[in-house]
Order: C-alpha cells, then sequence, then structure tokens
C-alpha cells in the first residue's frame, strides 16, 4: 500500500524545519565542550604526598625542602611548568660542615623549574643559626643568586631585640646583610653609656 503523496511532504518539511535546529544545538554543545577543556588544562597532572628533596650544589647539600603534598602542573600553551605545595612548606639550609644555618616556613609555596625560583606565600618566617626572626607575607628564594627578596611588608627581629621593617626586603639565604627600603627600627641601648 502506498502512502499518501502529501504526507511524505510534511514529513519533509518538518525534516528540513528541524534539522538546522539539530545542528545549531550540536555547535552550541561542541563551544560548551571547548570551553571546559580549556579550563581544565591547568589541573595537576602529578600529586606527591609527603615531598622531601634536597637542593646541591657541586655535590655538596645546600637546602633540603619538606612539604605534606606538591601538585605537578605541566607546561601548557600560556604557562610555564610549575610546583605548589598548598599546605606549607620547611626549608632548611645547610652550611659547607651540614649544620642548619637557617630555617624557612610558609603555609604556601610555588617553584619555578625554568628559572630557580620558591615563592613563599602567607605567614613566611625565617630563623638564622643566631635566633634572628624574619616575618613577612611574601618571600622569594632566588637560587640562583642564593638571595631571599620580598615587596611585601617585612620586619626582621635580631637575637639582641633590635628589629628593622621596610617596605621591601633583600637578603642572602643566611639573613646576615638585609636591606630595606623605606626602613623603620626599634633599637635597644645599653643605659649608662657616657656621651
Amino acid at each position: 500500500m502506498q502512502r499518501p503523496f502529501f504526507l511524505e511532504k510534511t514529513t519533509l518539511k518538518w525534516l528540513m524545519l528541524l534539522l538546522p535546529v539539530f545542528f545549531s544545538a550540536c555547535e552550541n554543545d561542541l563551544k560548551k565542550v571547548q570551553q571546559i577543556s580549556s579550563k581544565e588544562v591547568n589541573k595537576p597532572v602529578e600529586t606527591t604526598i609527603g615531598v622531601d628533596v634536597i637542593y646541591s650544589d657541586s655535590a655538596k647539600v645546600k637546602a633540603r625542602m619538606t612539604a605534606p603534598i606538591m601538585l605537578n602542573y605541566t607546561e601548557t600553551k600560556t604557562v610555564k611548568p610549575y610546583y605548589e605545595m598548598p599546605k606549607g612548606v620547611h626549608i632548611d639550609f645547610f652550611d659547607l660542615h651540614q649544620k642548619i644555618i637557617s630555617t624557612v616556613t610558609a603555609e604556601y609555596a610555588i617553584t619555578k623549574n625554568l628559572n630557580k625560583v620558591i615563592e613563599l606565600h602567607r605567614n613566611v618566617v625565617v630563623v638564622n643559626d643566631k635566633g634572628d626572626t624574619f616575618k613577612s607575607e611574601e618571600l622569594i628564594w632566588d637560587q640562583n643568586a642564593k638571595r631571599f627578596y620580598s615587596n611585601q611588608f617585612s620586619t626582621l627581629t635580631r637575637s639582641d631585640g633590635n628589629t628593622i621593617s621596610g617596605s621591601t626586603f633583600r637578603c642572602n639565604e643566611d639573613l646576615s646583610s638585609p636591606e630595606f627600603l623605606q626602613a623603620t627600627g626599634k633599637l635597644n641601648v645599653n643605659q649608662g653609656i657616657a656621651p
């Protein structure tokens, strides 16, 4: 039995009307998928628990870094590879005789492999073997230059109680030659000294 011609013509018309709607719906979904996938590019590819890293120079241990967790991010079109320590970090620096000369702690850290720079953020504290204590919300460790610096307000309290603060900070790894900009401080003066 043959169907009436008008029925086939009506079906064809509906099909022609629905086909562009179907393709436009697919196009919108594809755009959403591309947006979602582009946002997921910067997710870590590797997670390490209980990190313990030794930094050495000329076969001599210079520092040891420990962290509860480290996330490894690979290179993308817009971002260079880096490591992130979102649960904090602890770094010990050693002298030639493997004695600890300073200790650094922070609640967050990020390290960029290509330029050997570790950025420490949130409640950063550095203590050297003389008892001097540095505090700031930011501290950058440039491993190549073997120096610390900060572009945020920083305070250094010496073991004798003298304190110096400033808007920026520069120093070597053992805190022995600090430089501050826009510095203020509190110096203890011994009583009984003749003018």
